[in-house]
């Protein structure tokens, strides 16, 4: 009951052969399937860079990397100026809170 199952792995071919052998014997075995060639993909182009294209292809990449860096900078500008106003903003209302308490 609690013995592990190995599943039966189907070949590419479309025929499933067990990994235990059959205990007895069959006398006629019957095809079951006939082989299917397989599809041929069409070929491919190859893509050839020109020293043009190639320079094309580096400045584009250099752009994108300058363009996501600026966006990255400004976030993490944007996330230190905020940080800093909190803590002046903490820093101003505790001061008020010490004078309240105080009596002035």
């Amino acid at each position: 009951m609690l013995q592990p199952r190995i599943p039966v792995n189907p070949l590419p071919t479309g025929t499933v052969i067990p990994l235990t052998p059959p205990t007895a014997p069959t006398a006629a075995p019957e095809p079951t399937q006939t082989a299917v060639p397989a599809p041929v993909a069409p070929p491919r182009t190859t893509v050839q860079l020109t020293p043009g294209s190639a320079l094309a292809l580096a400045a584009g990449g250099g752009t994108v990397v300058l363009v996501v860096g600026t966006v990255l900078v400004s976030m993490l500008l944007a996330v230190a100026i905020t940080g800093v106003s909190v803590a002046l903003i903490a820093v101003v209302l505790r001061l008020l809170v010490r004078d309240m308490q105080k009596g002035r």
